[in-house]
Order: C-alpha cells, then structure tokens, then sequence
C-alpha cells in the first residue's frame, strides 16, 4: 500500500488486509500517547484509530511530540 506520510510516499507492503491507522503506528513504532495524526486534510481523533481505516494513496500528517524544556 502506498501513503503519502509527510509529504512523502512510502511503501507500506506489509500493512495487509484492511489497516488501520492503529496499525500504521504499530508498525512505525510510535508511542500513541505521544502522536497526533490527520488523515486527508482531517483530524483523526485518537479513539477512532482503531476503525480508521487507510486506503492506497492516503495522504496523512504525522506529528510525533516529544519531551523536553528549559532547562533551569
């Protein structure tokens, strides 16, 4: 399946059947709690990922926050 992650398209052969957008973070290893996700111009609400399904050439916006601060 190709998606467009980031204004980049990848190749995600190995999400098989009918991923979901749960499934993508799983397989990029991102902590959910930490990752907030539009899919085709919208916001994917966080408890509707398990029944966001992607579909080839889905464009999707990944950001991924992280930790951290000023130090004092």
């Amino acid at each position: 399946m190709q998606l467009v992650i980031n204004g980049q398209q990848k190749d995600f052969s190995a999400l098989a059947g009918n991923p979901t957008i749960s499934d993508l973070i799983a397989h990029l290893g991102l902590k959910s709690d930490r990752v907030a996700i539009e899919q085709n111009g919208e916001i994917v609400p966080r408890s509707t990922w398990e029944k966001a399904l992607l579909r080839p050439g889905d464009k999707l916006e990944i950001v991924h926050f992280v930790g951290g601060g000023l130090e004092r």
